[in-house]
């Protein structure tokens, strides 16, 4: 017969609770590096606040154009400035955090013209800030995560772009893909992309469109939404907000109805990932993340 541990008994007793609770726990994600006035990316890391940062944008590729990268009062790539970025990068990732480069904007000169220019994107992505070698890598030595598309202009081909920078993970290190669709379903420009089910990440801009975003007084738009995005194929589903009123034209959220009204019902979803806010500046004006992360 079977010895009887009581200690042994009493510690599982302990932990099953935690075996069958579904804890549906998030984090938090930001846009860094549109704002020379939010800090170094070294000191948004060492904050402790964020697991994921996005640092934007490569506001200008495609079209056989010579790619781009603008940190706006950061640093002047064009004159090899922004080189220092790649410690702050480093530092981030012996953190745990991860930091994609996002490629698009809300502004810039960008576009794919075929999937040919998709793959001539994607090589000189791999090359000067992934896992591939160049004389001219922008943020220096530092190998970034991954590719975020914040897309919100230029026609197709981001599938092609997808597949490729997706093929780059079979080298080794892992290439993180993550996404930033408006809220309206499907995305007008990266439906394609998100079709191919390669995403990591989608954090949904749920804002500075109306019809659904989330309002105390038709909270139903948003849900409608949040249920459509997190039916399609991908990794995890994250809310994206702005981080002070002044971040958006609209969809700023108060804290307390996030926490009241809208991470009740998003966590029931088993992709809900966590928030993103847009972006580091203004979440160091508003203390958005501090008043939110105890209960993402």
């Amino acid at each position: 017969m079977a010895k009887f541990f009581p200690q042994a008994f009493a510690i599982f007793l302990m932990i099953l609770p935690a075996l069958f609770s579904k804890t549906n726990a998030g984090v938090l994600v930001v846009y860094w590096g549109q704002n020379g006035g939010e800090g170094s990316l070294t000191k948004t890391c060492n904050t402790g606040k964020y697991r994921v940062v996005n640092i934007g944008f490569l506001s200008k590729f495609g079209n056989g154009q010579r790619p781009e990268i603008n940190l706006a009062g950061h640093c002047n790539p064009a004159s090899n400035g922004c080189q220092g970025v790649g410690a702050g990068i480093k530092n981030c990732q012996s953190k745990g955090i991860k930091v994609l480069l996002s490629i698009g904007g809300g502004a810039g000169n960008y576009g794919l013209s075929s999937d040919a220019d998709a793959n001539s994107v994607a090589v000189y992505l791999w090359n000067n800030f992934l896992g591939g070698q160049s004389n001219s890598r922008p943020l220096g030595s530092a190998i970034l995560d991954g590719i975020d598309f914040d897309i919100e202009k230029g026609g197709h081909h981001y599938a092609a772009l997808a597949r490729r920078l997706s093929d780059y993970s079979k080298k080794g290190k892992k290439v993180y893909l993550s996404a930033a669709p408006q809220c309206p379903f499907p995305d007008k420009y990266l439906n394609g992309a998100l079709s191919t089910g390669l995403f990591d990440y989608v954090w949904v801009q749920f804002y500075n469109n109306p019809q659904c975003q989330f309002t105390t007084s038709n909270p139903n738009a948003f849900r409608d939404s949040w249920n459509k995005w997190t039916s399609i194929k991908a990794g995890q589903f994250f809310v994206g907000l702005p981080a002070s009123r002044q971040a958006a034209g609209s969809g700023f959220v108060n804290p307390n109805d996030l926490k009241n009204q809208v991470f009740p019902f998003v966590k029931g979803s088993p992709k809900y990932g966590g928030v993103m806010l847009y972006d580091k500046f203004n979440d160091d004006r508003s203390g958005y993340s501090s008043q939110i992360r105890g209960s993402v």
